[in-house]
């Protein structure tokens, strides 16, 4: 919660201004300390509590700039005490700016793209089949080549495609569920399976085998069997009798007889849900009527799947449906085609960021960002490189001052000309250091003979690595919005944590000075007139009569609610109950029909019930005891001491605005 306040307080707090640019924007507006605010970061902030119309209220822009003011010097306080410089405030604004970065740090055009093409294939459902030979994303040439050979071995042994894959896939494939699917993995859609592998089965056309592609998992070759227009999702409620491996036939037949009996109930009408939660096997369904999440293709096995989406209408019971977990009975209650575009957009938007198909987007950026940055590489020094990568890199004993000495030439540079004015330059003893920490091929005296391979993944990891890492660094320089949002976070987190050492919490821990404020300030937190009352309410005139009579002995006697209770709830605990308070007009529409005097009130007839009340006393208006408003005491001795604070940060800062500036704002 109080991550949230810092964020609304920072952007609430700065968001309180500004007007249209005109021809002042570049004039000094304000001064505080050293610092000078001009006309134009004035109104960028202003604008954005502003921005219904064009019009202009000369009145409004000078309350926001006294307001932007107080602002500015609590801000130069938080300065001063050094709040800007503590581990947690730069580590807290560290973990914002990383956030804040994220949409910065990715090609726009690639991701838009990417959305587009996942939104366009989520209309359709694809089956597909495949046969994997196993190789690591990041494995040597020989190693990939050896799977490629395999692969290209396997698919001169499939003929007839239709016949031959999956007899292929079940002997020959690396994945271990295909011995019992043949590789047929059914029918899914978008995200369902990875990047590569999708763009394979949504781009080769059925019936045929595609191209060998690559992914995380190794190499695959896939037979598209079908592509249909997709189902959308749907919602049903189902009532399952398990069938388990090592059931006799007896039983089996039994959990069949069972499942049509339970059928044939529900045809002659009886309730769904009620069968659902007595006879479902699916415990956790079952609770709630046999009622499953949404799911869409690809997310039940296919007969239970086919059996939902066969349904036509919300409401309709399938007949029983035999899958490997039993007997199921399904009724559809809801069923949705895919979303427009623009009601998707904002997920699949944040589904391709947790996607490979993100690494696509990066690698595009990547590209841009080297032309952009005029990144410039010397292959003859890194030819020099794999010179000193010898046996002893591969045998864990390898340095970079002993077994590269003497390599410092230039690398590779990258350089904005256009914003930061920044250049960076490494050098060969910056790769050496940078392979020190990659030695994931070392103790493999096999990968010596492919050396020239691992170093060229090393540097091109290393180049990536640099080059975000300037694009991130650059965002300041490169995007004034980026540079703005990052004044407003780092801004209002100090005046959170400012506010809440003078303001919030010390008005919390100061009991002394909050009695001290409240006594000065009583007459501030008054009770309006209110009436002391007990209400009676009773089943019949029989028991408000009886009722009347022990009201009015009540208050003398000292009988408690409960005791009056006993007396008339004997035979039933619904023949009366009493509610009692200090009641405000507004407060209970019972007291608010009475004349409020004192005394035993007349008999109101409301909802077949009889109900009276005794006022005992009608108090004047009078303060609130502290214990009976502090939330609102607190909140104003909170006011009185920001107050009394800004008086004193008015004295300690010097603050100049230019009134003719502010004057022609309205011009």
């Amino acid at each position: 919660m109080k991550k949230v306040m810092r964020i609304l307080l920072g952007v609430i707090a700065i968001s309180l201004f500004a007007v249209n640019l005109n021809a002042q924007n570049n004039k000094v507006l304000l001064t505080v300390e050293d610092e000078q605010i001009t006309v134009d970061e004035f109104l960028k902030v202003y604008n954005k509590n502003n921005n219904v119309d064009n019009s202009i209220d000369p009145k409004s822009v000078a309350e926001y700039l006294d307001l932007y003011v107080n602002f500015k010097l609590k801000v130069k306080e938080a300065e001063r005490l050094g709040m800007d410089t503590v581990t947690a405030f730069v580590k807290e604004l560290g973990g914002y700016r990383k956030q804040l970065a994220k949409p910065y740090l990715t090609d726009q055009e690639m991701t838009d793209d990417l959305i587009k093409e996942a939104y366009d294939r989520m209309k359709y459902d694809v089956r597909a089949s495949h046969v994997l030979v196993r190789v690591g994303l990041e494995a040597l040439p020989k190693d990939t080549l050896k799977a490629r050979a395999r692969l290209n071995s396997i698919l001169k042994s499939i003929k007839n495609p239709e016949k031959d894959f999956g007899k292929a896939a079940a002997d020959l494939s690396e994945d271990p569920s295909a011995k019992q699917n043949f590789g047929d993995l059914g029918y899914f859609t978008a995200f369902q399976m990875v990047y590569p592998f999708e763009t394979a089965a949504y781009t080769t056309k059925p019936g045929t085998i595609s191209k060998p592609i690559r992914t995380r998992f190794g190499y695959h070759v896939l037979y598209v069997h079908d592509k249909r227009p997709a189902r959308g999702e749907i919602t049903v409620s189902h009532i399952l009798i398990k069938l388990d491996e090592d059931m006799d036939d007896a039983s089996q037949a039994n959990a069949e007889q069972k499942i049509n009996e339970l059928y044939e109930r529900i045809q002659k009408g009886d309730d769904f849900e009620a069968l659902a939660r007595q006879f479902s096997d699916d415990k956790s369904s079952a609770a709630k009527g046999g009622e499953l999440p949404k799911f869409g293709t690809g997310r039940m096995v296919p007969e239970f799947e086919d059996a939902s989406f066969a349904l036509l209408k919300d409401g309709e019971v399938s007949k029983p449906v035999k899958t490997q977990y039993g007997w199921h009975i399904i009724k559809r209650l809801e069923k949705t085609d895919i979303p427009s575009f623009e009601d998707s957009e904002r997920e699949l938007k944040r589904k391709i960021s947790r996607d490979g198909r993100s690494q696509k987007s990066q690698t595009s950026f990547i590209k841009k960002l080297k032309e952009e940055y005029n990144y410039t590489y010397d292959e003859k020094a890194f030819n020099e490189m794999i010179e000193c990568m010898d046996g002893d890199f591969f045998e864990g004993q390898w340095t970079p001052e002993t077994n590269c000495s003497g390599k410092n030439k230039f690398l590779f540079s990258i350089e904005d000309t256009k914003f930061s004015k920044r250049k960076e330059t490494f050098t060969q003893q910056d790769l050496a250091k940078y392979m020190l920490r990659n030695r994931r091929y070392e103790r493999n005296k096999e990968n010596l003979g492919q050396k020239d391979a691992i170093l060229k993944i090393i540097y091109d990891k290393l180049v990536s690595e640099v080059i975000m890492n300037f694009e991130e660094a650059n965002l300041e320089a490169k995007y004034p919005d980026f540079k703005d949002i990052m004044r407003e976070y780092r801004d209002g987190i100090l005046l959170f944590e400012l506010m809440d050492d003078m303001v919030w919490t010390k008005a919390i821990k100061d009991t002394s000075g909050l009695e001290s404020f409240y006594k000065e300030n009583k007459q501030k937190f008054m009770w309006d007139t209110r009436a002391d009352a007990k209400i009676y309410v009773c089943k019949d005139e029989v028991v408000a009569k009886k009722t009347r009579k022990l009201a009015k002995k009540q208050v003398k006697k000292g009988w408690t609610n409960e005791e009056v209770k006993s007396k008339i709830n004997a035979d039933s605990q619904l023949n009366l109950e009493i509610r009692e308070g200090k009641y405000l007009k507004g407060d209970d529409s019972i007291i608010d029909q009475l004349n409020w005097q004192a005394g035993l009130s007349e008999n109101l007839k409301i909802d077949n019930q009889v109900i009276f009340a005794n006022i005992i006393q009608v108090l004047p208006p009078q303060p609130k005891k502290i214990d009976e408003a502090r939330g609102i005491i607190t909140a104003e001795y909170q006011n009185y001491l920001e107050k009394e604070w800004i008086k004193e940060l008015r004295k300690r800062y010097s603050y100049k605005v230019n009134e003719d500036v502010l004057k022609a704002i309205d011009n």
